[in-house]
């Protein structure tokens, strides 16, 4: 069973078309190293060739990948974003490492109401969620 991570909702992520064909439905079963589940305002087809970019991170925050899945979910939708290739997975994983990091802090600092070392949060973080992003995890 493959593994989508959840990307958490108040990190901006934009999901873009790229100029590929899609891939036929019987071959979308094998393909996937694992991948990221993010809202978007659309539907997506499974097998469409995506580029999810996380605007946050900059120009370089760009993964290629496939529709896996789509799910409605009142006026949104969960899109599963797969993976094909392993350099692909590591990086979107790392990046999303920092997204939840940065989510945790923000929480943390609206439960506390003060400013946090993100040093801090993330090494408190990573005690308690590191194992989710391990590889073994995503396979």
């Amino acid at each position: 069973m493959r593994h989508f991570l959840r990307h958490p909702s108040d990190m901006p992520v934009e999901l873009v078309l790229r100029k590929q064909a899609c891939v036929p439905k019987q071959r979308l079963n094998n393909i996937s190293l694992g991948g990221v589940a993010c809202n978007s305002n659309r539907a997506f087809r499974r097998g469409t060739a995506v580029e999810m970019r996380i605007p946050l991170f900059g120009e370089q925050a760009r993964y290629p990948g496939l529709v896996a899945w789509c799910r409605k979910q009142g006026e949104h939708y969960l899109v599963g974003i797969a993976f094909i290739d392993e350099d692909t997975l590591f990086r979107a994983r790392m990046v999303e490492q920092v997204c939840h990091i940065e989510h945790y802090r923000k929480q943390c600092e609206q439960q506390q109401g003060c400013s946090l070392s993100i040093e801090a949060v993330a090494q408190e973080w990573i005690s308690q969620h590191a194992a989710e992003f391990s590889r073994d995890s995503l396979s």
